[in-house]
């Protein structure tokens, strides 16, 4: 078992959502853990698809509330979840971060889905590397609605408490996402990256 707690980052798109969720369960679980988003803007659901609410990322989760409720006319934010989500939200962190912007070292990345798997790697493989200290990523694909980060937050949850507790990561972490595979019925994508 490793001596110190796993040091772990969780990674979608907008870190509102899948990220989000993960990062509220993993931190109560005595995890240390931080969330991210790869885009080059965060996006939330709008009056319609095409018309998504698009804020920068240094825009809080309290001021993206508060746009949000003074735009609920209808309470379109209140009935799809949005509004609770970012409540949510705010209680973790100020606002949502970008994994290309942080320069923190980790023991273990988590990606949900493969779109931001690829964009994670490649910026880890684009920096040079200063310690040669592996960092494992994974991608577990979550769909980006609120049942599924919640079901998929438990999953990345077991898997980290699992990966936790074993006695040589480096040489355990295939077999264990193999039995994950069957036990979930997905398929997790894994490489080894050094910072």
């Amino acid at each position: 078992m490793p001596s110190s707690p796993l040091r772990v980052a969780v990674v979608c798109s907008s870190n509102q959502n899948r990220s989000m969720e993960a990062h509220n369960i993993l931190s109560k679980r005595g995890f240390s853990v931080r969330s991210f988003g790869t885009g080059t803007h965060v996006k939330l659901p709008g009056p319609a698809p095409d018309k998504p609410n698009v804020y920068d990322f240094k825009t809080t989760y309290d001021q993206m509330y508060n746009d949000l409720l003074r735009k609920d006319k209808e309470l379109y934010y209140t009935q799809n979840g949005i509004l609770h989500m970012l409540d949510r939200n705010k209680r973790i962190k100020p606002r949502p971060e970008r994994f290309q912007n942080c320069k923190d070292l980790f023991d273990l990345i988590l990606t949900c889905e493969e779109r931001v798997y690829d964009q994670v790697v490649e910026d880890l493989n684009s920096r040079e590397q200063e310690t040669c200290q592996p960092v494992h990523v994974i991608n577990v694909d979550i769909q980006d609605n609120h049942e599924e980060a919640t079901l998929g937050a438990f999953l990345i949850c077991e898997l980290c408490q699992c990966i936790q507790h074993t006695e040589d990561m480096e040489n355990e972490i295939e077999e264990l996402l193999q039995e994950f595979e069957e036990k979930s019925g997905r398929t997790f994508l894994h490489t080894v990256c050094f910072y």
